[in-house]
């Protein structure tokens, strides 16, 4: 599955703890060092909250990019980078991480009208590939993996998370093949029963 550009990977606001750990959501791919994973980071968005925002904004001296929004000065990988935005949507003021390629430089533009476009559908709702990038947001990194040589060749590399199948134990699954009782079951219970939105 060929992942959007632009992506919410974690519904609802994420705490602190959270946040730190969706800074590098992808520790333990296997090529790790190897080659530049931006195109793993880039576009990836999610909320967080206004003492986050603080925070962050006071660790380090920030690249201001706009009223609304700054960068880190410490790049992730080559060109890519932490933007935090405030936005105002439906009249208060929200706060958003998201990981933007600042070679392009409407990078921040972009993601912007992404993430206010996403936030302001009147109905609350999740597509199938934000279910799946919660899921993987939210698996403890003992329960959550990338294929490797048990695996055919063409699914190696590829994410993985535990399933528990009743009689059958625990068994890893490839995050994009699970069933959609398998997303229901590894979902919080607030966000099993939102609608299926269509992917803009």
């Amino acid at each position: 599955m060929t992942l959007s550009p632009i992506r919410k990977v974690f519904q609802g606001i994420a705490d602190r703890r959270q946040m730190f750990r969706m800074f590098d959501r992808h520790a333990q791919r296997p090529d790790r060092g190897q080659g530049d994973a931006g195109s793993l980071y880039a576009g990836e968005w999610f909320e967080i909250g206004q003492a986050a925002h603080d925070y962050m904004f006071e660790a380090l001296p920030p690249v201001i990019l706009a009223v609304d929004m700054f960068a880190l000065r410490e790049f992730l990988t080559r060109s890519v980078t932490s933007v935090f935005f405030t936005l105002w949507i439906d009249g208060r003021a929200r706060y958003f991480h998201a990981y933007c390629d600042l070679a392009d430089i409407n990078s921040g533009r972009r993601m912007r009208e992404a993430i206010v476009e996403r936030e302001t559908r009147p109905v609350r709702a999740m597509t199938r590939q934000e279910r799946l990038e919660h899921i993987w947001s939210s698996t403890h990194d003992g329960y959550r993996g990338y294929a490797g040589e048990g695996w055919t060749a063409p699914d190696r590399g590829k994410r993985t998370v535990t399933v528990y199948g009743g009689r059958q134990g625990k068994t890893l699954r490839l995050l994009y093949s699970l069933t959609d009782q398998e997303i229901s079951e590894k979902l919080p219970v607030h966000l099993r029963y939102l609608p299926d939105a269509i992917a803009a």
